[in-house]
């Protein structure tokens, strides 16, 4: 097995992973939490990103692994692919950074890091709602779009694997 092989198979396998991750707060954790209060839904999802804020290993390895693997997948490409495969592998890559980790980075942590700063406790519940509302549809509307672009690639990563 080749270098390029084994490296599209851990890329597929990490971006799957990550692409179901970002499935399962789409439709099963923000969902969940929606029908809490607006201070038990702050705390409820600063308890969550808390466990990824202190770089919880398990998830800073898929997450990260992802990127490396992918774009070892693309560096290794180019000497194993050609013509649409090469394109396909390229544009998942393109599509990977510019639909999940780009909103990631720029939107749903900055999001997440301003929810983390709020002490529950000491708030009114105005401010509870206040909070949440400038938080929780924007954070989901952008979980949707990378949650999509994550598929996209994770099928594009799974059609290359057959195809070669």
């Amino acid at each position: 097995m080749e270098a390029f092989e084994i490296a599209l198979m851990l890329a597929t396998f990490l971006v799957s992973l990550v692409a179901g991750f970002v499935f399962a707060f789409a439709v099963v954790v923000m969902p969940g939490i929606k029908n809490l209060n607006d201070g038990e839904f702050i705390r409820a999802f600063q308890a969550m990103d808390g466990v990824i804020q202190k770089n919880q290993p398990i998830f800073m390895t898929v997450w990260m692994g992802s990127v490396v693997a992918l774009a070892a997948s693309v560096a290794l490409g180019f000497g194993s692919l050609d013509g649409s495969d090469l394109l396909l592998m390229m544009s998942a890559a393109v599509a990977y950074l510019v639909g999940v980790q780009l909103p990631t980075a720029a939107i749903n942590v900055p999001l997440n890091n301003r929810l983390q700063t709020l002490d529950v406790g000491a708030m009114s519940e105005s401010a509870h709602a206040s909070a949440r509302k400038s938080f929780e549809r924007r954070w989901n509307s952008w979980n949707i779009i990378r949650t999509g672009f994550a598929i996209l690639v994770s099928a594009q990563l799974m059609i290359l694997l057959f195809a070669i």
